[in-house]
């Protein structure tokens, strides 16, 4: 089968064949043991973190060489034993610790989800990860409800779009942080109820707190950060009493120290969500949360914002958009000749 190799680590967005991604057209298919389901790949989601992962930056640390990606859509083409839940020629979406970026897949049958006839296929592989994400985090950590108001940083990349489409659809106020003018207006698009482009503000001359204090008067209930970096601070100075602040990850590259004091006089909570954990320690909340995420998409109240697709051979190309950061909603690797920009 064809997959896509990490040999050594560094920047994804150099060509296939350089000495840090290539493409194997005769890797061997993973095998399919006992309590796995065996995928065949319609196509796999990039994430920020797979880039990361490529370079040694991030806490998972396979052994070279390795297959990158994590999530994936397909049909089922042969359950292990003991798997009842699905069969051969199911729709699918799953989750796997390495090895999406390829032909075949073979993840565990609790990491497996039917895909919901509303969503087409290869869109499908968007929604674990970052929608599970977001309402993990949203619903379970932060316990959000309707009124409040929500401020998601990285607003236009994939899980930030998540997290605009679960807040509003839990009832929140979303106010949506993103820089330049086309990811301000695909938010409006998304129906945030105010969104900041930083790029604005900067030439404004006013500080990014300024403008969310103006956004939102009586401070923020819930801030979804998958940003770090500055703007941890400035969204801190203006949450409400008793926010939430939800750390999802550090796109900004930096890695921010949390003034305490600041936690301390807003009575704020901040909590640390890696989704990917819940799987070994919490997988009831995982599979309850999946469950109320595919039920939504299903019903037509969640939708899948595809921003590019490439085929496997142009993954490089596909790291460079989201390294880039002109990403709007989901970057998406496809087997097939359909893959397109």
């Amino acid at each position: 089968m064809r997959a896509i190799v990490c040999e050594s680590l560094g920047d994804a967005r150099q060509p296939l064949g350089t000495g840090v991604l290539k493409l194997d057209s005769n890797f061997p298919e993973p095998k399919l043991g006992k309590g796995m389901v065996r995928i065949s790949v319609a196509a796999a989601s990039l994430n920020f973190p797979d880039a990361l992962q490529i370079k040694g930056e991030y806490q998972d640390k396979p052994p070279l060489p390795f297959v990158p990606g994590s999530e994936v859509s397909g049909v089922v083409a042969a359950v292990g034993e003991g798997v009842t839940s699905l069969a051969p020629g199911d729709k699918v979406c799953a989750v796997k610790q390495g090895g999406a970026f390829a032909e075949s897949v073979v993840a565990p049958a609790g990491a497996v989800w039917r895909v919901p006839d509303a969503v087409p296929l290869e869109d499908a592989a968007a929604i674990p990860i970052v929608y599970g994400t977001a309402d993990v985090a949203l619903r379970h950590r932060a316990g959000l409800a309707a009124g409040q108001t929500v401020l998601v940083l990285g607003a236009a990349g994939g899980v930030g779009v998540a997290a605009v489409q679960l807040s509003r659809l839990a009832g929140a106020r979303v106010v949506a942080v993103a820089a330049g003018k086309a990811k301000a207006d695909f938010l409006k698009a998304q129906g945030a109820d105010a969104v900041i482009d930083t790029e604005a503000v900067a030439a404004s001359g006013r500080a990014l707190h300024v403008a969310i204090r103006e956004a939102a008067p009586k401070g923020v209930n819930v801030v979804f950060d998958p940003v770090g970096g500055k703007q941890l601070f400035e969204a801190l100075k203006s949450v409400a009493w008793g926010a939430q602040y939800l750390v999802i990850g550090f796109a900004s590259g930096d890695i921010p120290k949390v003034p305490a004091n600041l936690l301390l006089v807003k009575n704020a909570t901040l909590h640390g969500v890696f989704w990917g954990s819940y799987m070994m320690h919490r997988p009831r909340v995982l599979a309850d949360s999946m469950r109320q995420v595919l039920a939504w998409f299903a019903e037509g109240k969640l939708k899948v914002e595809v921003f590019a697709r490439f085929p496997l051979d142009r993954v490089t190309d596909a790291f460079t958009v989201i390294l880039d950061r002109s990403v709007r909603g989901k970057v998406l690797l496809t087997v097939g000749p359909q893959a397109r920009l």
